[in-house]
């Protein structure tokens, strides 16, 4: 179908969507699934697509149960939002035909970040940055940054507003499931297989993750540490217009399931107080811990919207701070892109459902 013939976007009711979330049975659409009921995005109705492997599965939308329904081009008729949440092959797939049934894209999967016209985005980073966004008819197709970039670029640019940065070194540790399902599994069988000392399967890290810290996975592991950490630093340019220094970045894979964990050492180029710095860390998404309050933690933060963080002077260099933070990976994630869904509905048409 050519742009010519393209159906127009389905009007709201009332203000309300209808939404679309393919790739409900991984982890990022059970993870959107739950989460946007709990936000203020007006949806009307929440259908849940997948590929044939999880057609018929029960999947809960909030406090309702629906059914998994296979992806073809009649679900997407009248679906005004199609957030994909699947692999990124299955994005590049299917995303043209829910965009000619006139859906606008959410991509959860980055199987977009290489499309012309699309665009990577993080709502929270555009509000701190004040960056004011150009209404579209049609918005191009969103690709929701990576959670880590997102902390990261956070992070960076509150502490820019205390001085300019001499530098920023980031270690970000990888939980399992960055990888989906498929990765958490691997970890847990590899936990379970150690402790009764058997053979530990590695079909997806190709390396034992389990009781380890890994700077590479094995040869056949895909995708690879270094391919995600040089996307980190892509979608924090993007989110950040080049703005802000790009930290120096090891991203290391740590034996935890859930939740990214950061430590940030940014070197300003004038002394501050601690005091000070804190203070500018803190706000919007971000929660400060302090004194005896429990350490920011993978498992503090899971089910958390907020990045939970920990400050200290460094011992050397009295312009230098540490940052210990947490945060759930697939929150900030899944919280990004309905955010960026609520402002491309702010220039959609109002009316009835046809």
């Amino acid at each position: 179908m050519n742009r010519q013939s393209k159906p127009a976007v389905p009007p709201s009711t009332n203000g309300r969507y209808r939404v679309a979330i393919v790739g409900a049975g991984t982890l990022k659409g059970k993870e959107l699934a739950e989460v946007l009921p709990e936000t203020s995005f007006p949806a009307v109705d929440i259908k849940l697509l997948d590929d044939d492997e999880s057609l018929g599965q029960l999947e809960a939308v909030g406090e309702e149960v629906t059914f998994v329904q296979s992806v073809r081009s009649e679900n997407f008729e009248h679906v005004n939002f199609t957030f994909f949440a699947s692999q990124p092959d299955f994005t590049r797939k299917y995303w043209r035909v829910a965009q000619q049934a006139g859906s606008m894209i959410v991509d959860l999967s980055y199987g977009l970040e290489d499309t012309p016209g699309a665009r990577v985005r993080s709502p929270w980073l555009e509000r701190e940055l004040r960056q004011s966004q150009i209404p579209e008819l049609e918005p191009a197709p969103a690709v929701v940054a990576h959670p880590a970039a997102v902390v990261l670029a956070l992070l960076i640019t509150r502490a820019q507003k205390v001085a300019n940065l001499r530098c920023a070194v980031a270690t970000v540790f990888e939980p399992a499931s960055e990888h989906g399902r498929s990765g958490m599994d691997e970890l847990h069988e590899q936990t379970v297989n150690l402790l009764s000392f058997q053979d530990v399967p590695k079909q997806v890290f190709d390396a034992q993750v389990a009781f380890n810290l890994l700077a590479r996975y094995g040869e056949h592991s895909l995708p690879t540490l270094e391919s995600s950490e040089r996307r980190i630093l892509s979608h924090f340019r993007a989110i950040t217009a080049e703005g802000l220094p790009v930290p120096s970045l090891m991203l290391l894979q740590a034996p935890i399931f859930h939740g990214h964990v950061f430590s940030l050492y940014i070197e300003l180029e004038q002394p501050h107080s601690i005091g000070d710095f804190s203070q500018a860390i803190a706000g919007e998404h971000v929660e400060l811990t302090r004194g005896a309050e429990e350490s920011p933690s993978n498992v503090a933060a899971a089910g958390q919207e907020d990045v939970l963080t920990w400050v200290r002077a460094d011992a050397q260099r009295e312009s230098a701070f540490w940052i210990w933070a947490a945060a759930d990976n697939l929150r900030v994630l899944a919280l990004n892109a309905i955010e960026c869904a609520q402002q491309m509905a702010a220039a959609m048409p109002k009316g009835k459902l046809q």
